[in-house]
């Protein structure tokens, strides 16, 4: 992995095997669904002050907690929490991609999805959601004997999920509603503006015989068409002109 420029990792069933990676150095835990419950354990891991990442298949919101309580009194607050759900493959019907926000407000952790989904699918809407960390099974070949292979992805796939996950952080962008750049030069194209008519003299009276909302959107807004009706030209507007606020008494 070093080689490769890649962080090793591996999961630990048991505290000696938690303690041959703390002597391997390890940047960090993850731990298994099936030891959630297991709160001597975690509280063992979470002792050595290393990042835990902890997946969440197969337990309650109540259950989770009691590890995240155990893992804090531990004083570990390095924890990543992988919403999972324990069935390989896990069909898309049962993924619940929601419960991953109901955890992570719940336990103020940061979370993500541990997917057993086939495909790659699922793991994208989960990165679309807000997810932290994916988790993925891998193999060089699904035709492979042995039960995890079936429910993982290829090199291939791998590849297009990493692409893909690229793709959805940068459209989720900020939570701010408003136009790109390239939007606004759009919209004096695409929106529509206040224009004359016909040929309006000065000090005519504006009305919807000489008045009217066409594109370009360089003129007064639409929205601004009661305010203008009634109102006087303040010089001669010409046919097609659009209209600005220094035109109109």
């Amino acid at each position: 992995c070093r080689e490769q420029g890649s962080l090793f990792l591996s999961t630990p069933f048991d505290e000696t095997s938690a303690d041959l990676l703390e002597a391997m150095e390890v940047p960090a835990f993850k731990i298994s669904s099936g030891e959630l419950t297991n709160l001597p354990f975690l509280e063992h891991v979470a002792r050595k002050g290393r990042p835990l990442i902890l997946s969440t298949g197969m337990s309650t919101l109540p259950e989770v907690m009691a590890a995240v309580d155990a893992i804090h009194a531990a004083g570990n607050r390095e924890l990543i929490l992988l919403h999972c759900v324990s069935s390989y493959p896990a069909p898309p019907e049962a993924v619940n991609l929601r419960a991953m926000d109901t955890v992570r407000q719940a336990s103020g952790c940061p979370t993500g999805f541990s997917d057993h989904t086939v495909g790659i699918e699922v793991a994208l809407a989960a990165a679309a959601l807000g997810a932290s960390v994916i988790e993925k099974h891998f193999t060089v070949s699904r035709d492979r004997p042995g039960p995890d292979h079936r429910a993982s992805i290829e090199p291939g796939e791998l590849s297009e999920l990493i692409g893909g996950i690229r793709v959805v952080e940068a459209s989720l962008g900020s939570a701010e509603k408003r136009p790109t750049v390239d939007e606004i030069a759009t919209a004096e194209v695409a929106r529509k503006g206040l224009v004359a008519t016909c040929a309006i003299r000065r000090g005519e009276l504006l009305s919807r015989d000489n008045v009217a909302s066409r594109r370009p959107g360089t003129g007064l807004q639409p929205s601004r068409f009661p305010e203008v009706l009634g109102r006087r030209a303040r010089r001669n507007i010409e046919e097609g002109e659009p209209l600005r606020p220094e035109m109109i008494e």
